[in-house]
């Protein structure tokens, strides 16, 4: 399968990776000087060229661990959906109360963006409950505003996955989500971005939880309550979607503050977040 990725190599550098091989290609030598500057400037494209074929082109072996989160430096805010597994709903019912009916969205500033296996900082002395959120995320390929949901399929360029780590304690404090989402290295990304055109539509594909090995959560994106086409058109309803726009789209149940007693992030837990057709990010708490 061919994604796009960026890769740290002293300079942050971008291509496309074929995930059989474990091989890539820098932009460079697949545009030449005609190459976009970072992956979130080709998706801006409003022609973007075509990955030409591989074949005759030396690729260079993939360490996963030189993977940066595909968007470093995401234009805007990540937009986020909170409660949109019924099973997640149920479970903090106690503590956030039911679901509204419509999607409820938030933001997590650009500074939360991680890379794919980079340490999630664990902020000791700022919050005592660290959570994870397995999710996930859709990231925009054509800027629209009033998306219609049959046109939604239109504006996609592809899928990552993310991990909205959350510190529950700054939620109840603030009486809102946005601090509590936001802190620095709190949105794990990655490992790539898989184009749309790989992917089934509509969208069944399993998100899955783990935190040391042990399987926290896992769900079908069928299950969520306002499936992707749903979410775009109402969150571009009057508000202009950008090209390189990323979506978390909700996470499902078995997040560690819905366990009895809840079980937050503590330094050294190992947090693996799976969604099946795209693969996986792993991050250590420190």
């Amino acid at each position: 399968m061919i994604v796009f990725c960026t890769v740290k190599t002293g300079e942050t550098a971008w291509g496309v990776c074929d995930t059989g091989a474990m091989l890539w290609y820098p932009a460079d030598v697949l545009w030449g000087g005609d190459a976009p500057e970072s992956l979130l400037a080709y998706i801006g494209m409003e022609d973007r060229p075509a990955v030409p074929a591989l074949s005759g082109i030396e690729g260079v072996p993939l360490d996963t661990g030189a993977l940066d989160a595909p968007i470093p430096h995401p234009l805007r805010n990540i937009f986020c959906v909170g409660k949109n597994y019924l099973d997640h709903v149920k479970e903090l019912a106690s503590h956030a109360g039911g679901g509204t009916g419509y999607p409820q969205f938030f933001t997590k500033a650009t500074g939360s963006v991680n890379g794919p296996y980079d340490p999630i900082p664990i902020h000791t002395g700022v919050t005592e409950q660290a959570d994870y959120e397995a999710e996930l995320a859709v990231v925009i390929g054509s800027t629209g505003r009033d998306i219609r949901a049959e046109d939604a399929y239109d504006h996609i360029f592809g899928y990552a996955v993310v991990n909205d780590i959350t510190a529950r304690d700054l939620q109840k404090q603030h009486g809102q989500w946005f601090k509590g989402k936001s802190l620095d290295g709190f949105c794990p990304m990655g490992p790539w971005i898989v184009p749309k055109e790989s992917v089934g539509w509509p969208l069944a594909l399993n998100v899955k939880g783990f935190v040391n090995g042990e399987q926290r959560q896992c769900a079908s994106t069928k299950d969520m309550m306002v499936p992707v086409d749903r979410l775009i058109e109402s969150l571009s309803a009057g508000l202009t979607l950008m090209a390189g726009d990323i979506l978390a789209t909700g996470t499902p149940a078995g997040v560690g503050m819905g366990m009895n007693p809840p079980q937050f992030l503590k330094s050294g837990d190992v947090v693996r977040i799976e969604v099946d057709g795209i693969g996986y990010i792993e991050n250590r708490v420190e």
